[in-house]
């Protein structure tokens, strides 16, 4: 069997619902499944709605909620008929009750939990999917709508629920039984707690929600179908000459997708990783383009990518305590750790701990508890600049072609990753682009 991820612009609309199907359909004799999104500008919308309610403005939010209606039912109508069609518009129109109950319940008590936004979160995906199956029946393709709060099972972090992988895996073949010339259907981004409380997995979700079912089932490959024709050597709406990837690792992408890239999520690869099942990364706007294979060994070719994560901040940490002392770090770094606050780089001295963190959320508390321990600078408005690839070390001419393109660059906190995938440098916020592009020309 295999699974197709499509994400929100795959869907937007009744031509795109259509050639999300078109696409699955070719590989029917595949057994897929079909993970989808929200359509375009759902997720969004609902946010808005929610936003407006806060604000006691009713009217408002109950615009938008509207606006977004309408968009469902004219792509119901726009591709369905009869019986069909009837039974679609009831259900949209049920979902847009229950949304709009609980739109208003935010009205009047002005407060909206993560739980409560969880819920309401959830209707976009359970929106698309509903368009999706119809579409099928009206097709006369055998197909199957499957709530994946059923099996996709979460703590209660609402909002950015983590999946609570074995209870997940035990559930999905009890659910989900993809036969040969059936198509089934099924949410990205939304699960249930154990009490059957609806949560999400944040933004991108999608594609974890893919790689977990397909690790539970054995899948033969993941499909990732997006707007942009696989995972580029960098960001094609910034920079100019960027390429396809055919081939990468799965540590590379994983690296690639934490330092900035949007084409896949972090937590993606992890569940693919452990059943070495390729994921690939395809454009529906061009699906006989073969798009990017991610799998766990590609012949080493040197550098891959380059990608940039903007709007991070640099401490620096300075302490005589430091020398030929231990336990020193173990304090530093529990302080992030008590403020759940990531670290990205790390850079050390005898003297001296420089890091990176992107979440400012809790940064006036940390400089705080971290002026008990030592004197700590703080550097605004940087960024990462991270070059992925196999072995970048073993080419004796890879640095220094690196730091002499950027002879005039203002460098910070050279980082080769220890795990030889990338080469990570820090430089001012708006120098990113440039850098970029200077290294791209280089190398690509």
């Amino acid at each position: 069997m295999i699974v197709l991820k499509f994400g929100g612009t795959s869907v937007q609309n009744a031509k795109w619902i259509d050639n999300a199907i078109d696409i699955t359909h070719n590989q029917i004799d595949k057994a897929p499944v079909i993970i989808s999104s929200a359509m375009a500008k759902s997720t969004n919308g609902i946010l808005e709605a929610i936003e407006y309610s806060l604000q006691g403005n009713s009217v408002k939010s109950l615009e938008v909620s509207s606006v977004l209606e309408e968009t469902h039912v004219n792509c119901a109508n726009a591709f369905l008929t009869g019986d069909n069609l009837a039974a679609a518009l009831a259900r949209v129109k049920l979902l847009f009750t229950e949304l709009s109950s609980l739109l208003n319940g935010i009205f009047l008590l002005k407060e909206c939990s993560p739980r409560s936004k969880d819920t309401l979160l959830s209707f976009g995906e359970r929106l698309s999917t509903t368009l999706i199956y119809h579409r099928c029946v009206e097709r006369n393709i055998n197909a199957e709508l499957l709530d994946s709060r059923d099996f996709i099972k979460t703590n209660d972090s609402f909002n950015t629920a983590q999946v609570i992988l074995d209870e997940s895996n035990r559930l999905i073949p009890l659910f989900i039984q993809p036969e040969v010339n059936k198509i089934i259907i099924t949410q990205g981004f939304i699960g249930s707690t154990l009490d059957g409380v609806t949560s999400t997995l944040g933004r991108g979700g999608s594609d974890f929600t893919a790689t977990i079912i397909g690790s539970a089932l054995d899948a033969e490959e993941v499909q990732i179908w997006t707007d942009v024709t696989g995972i580029k050597t960098s960001d094609p709406r910034i920079i100019n000459g960027t390429q396809t990837i055919k081939n990468m690792t799965y540590a590379e992408a994983a690296e690639l997708a934490y330092f900035g890239a949007k084409v896949v999520h972090p937590a993606t690869i992890q569940p693919a990783v452990k059943k070495s099942i390729p994921v690939w990364v395809r454009n529906t706007r061009n699906s006989n383009a073969s798009g990017t294979k991610i799998t766990a060994n590609v012949p080493a070719t040197g550098l891959k990518a380059i990608s940039g994560k903007k709007n991070i901040t640099v401490v620096n940490i300075t302490s005589s305590k430091m020398l030929n002392a231990y336990g020193f770090l173990r304090k530093l770094f529990s302080v992030f750790e008590k403020y759940k606050t990531s670290v990205d780089l790390i850079s050390t001295s005898e003297v001296s701990v420089t890091i990176t963190i992107e979440n400012r959320e809790h940064l006036d508390d940390i400089i705080s508890d971290l002026g008990y321990l030592a004197t700590v600078n703080i550097e605004e408005g940087r960024s990462i600049i991270c070059m992925v690839g196999q072995n970048l070390w073993k080419d004796p001419l890879f640095i220094s072609r690196v730091f002499g393109t950027l002879k005039d660059t203002p460098i910070r906190m050279i980082s080769l990753g220890s795990s030889d995938t990338n080469l990570s440098f820090v430089v001012p916020s708006d120098a990113t682009d440039k850098t970029i592009q200077l290294l791209h020309d280089e190398f690509f």
